[in-house]
């Protein structure tokens, strides 16, 4: 079993921006939503994978969705059973996705359904869009990938808030809070996606649209967040929505990231 320092290191090698505020958080919230983070990056590595072509990458997400699936509601979710689904790809996918059974054994069991079932979800939309070759015609395809790969993770984040303390959040803000994060990443590796021939934008927008699109949800996730009691773990999400709009004004100006300094001095305020 993975050791919590070990999830940190791996958190932070994936993950910066939500690194920093996961460790911010009590020990058994921080390992529950590090450990869940995992599990979604594990899934977004393979849909991302520069190698892998989108048949293979479509085979080990419904692969691993279907193994999970015959195991949840067995009685015991120490194991994932996912050994055989990565057997042929050890040299090619990363550490966070070849140790995705460490990331759900580590969740408590009281919760461990519910991020089985996201897992589970993710990985079956994602295979959707692979198989889909990501094609983006209209904003409400957009709408529905950013659900996919990100907003149904802010509702994630409000059943576990919900479970550790009894935080109610509003669970659209929380779908909006993750269709602005990526809405971000998307105009942030505009030039990557393309050189793969991928193209998130729907068809008639430009760069101005989708910081329209962007500014608007986060703008809409943040109103309803800052109503959450302040002696609640809000910097789960007031500093990955602080970082996201810093991205944005930084992109504007034609910078590719925020500097090392900047994220310092942005988590400083918060």
């Amino acid at each position: 079993m993975t050791r919590p320092t070990d999830l940190l290191r791996v958190l932070k090698e994936t993950s910066r921006t939500f690194f920093i505020p996961i460790v911010r958080l009590p020990g058994l919230l921080q390992e529950t939503i590090g450990a869940a983070y995992l599990c979604m990056r594990a899934i977004d590595e393979i849909e991302d994978h520069p190698t892998l072509d989108n048949a293979t990458k479509a085979f080990l997400l419904r692969r691993l969705s279907w193994a999970l699936q015959a195991k949840l509601g067995d009685g015991d979710l120490a194991e994932a059973p996912l050994e055989v689904v990565f057997a042929s790809y050890q040299r090619i996918l990363p550490e966070v996705t070849l140790r995705l059974s460490d990331w759900l054994a580590r969740v408590p069991t009281v919760i461990a359904p519910r991020v089985w079932d996201a897992t589970i979800a993710m990985a079956d939309r994602m295979a959707y869009w692979v198989e889909k070759n990501w094609e983006v015609l209209s904003e409400a395809d957009l709408n529905s990938y950013t659900f996919s790969v990100a907003g149904a993770v802010g509702l994630l984040l409000c059943d576990i808030w919900a479970w550790f303390d009894g935080t109610q959040i509003d669970r659209e803000a929380a779908i909006q809070f993750g269709r602005g994060l990526q809405a971000v990443n998307i105009l942030r590796n505009r030039k990557e996606d393309a050189a793969r021939g991928v193209d998130f934008y729907p068809r008639g927008w430009n760069d101005a649209r989708m910081f329209v699109y962007a500014r608007k949800h986060l703008a809409l996730a943040k109103a309803s967040i800052a109503l959450v009691p302040a002696q609640s773990f809000r910097c789960l999400v007031d500093i990955p929505l602080a970082l996201a709009e810093a991205t944005l004004d930084a992109l504007e100006k034609g910078k590719k990231r925020l500097t090392r300094r900047q994220v310092l001095q942005i988590v400083g305020q918060i």
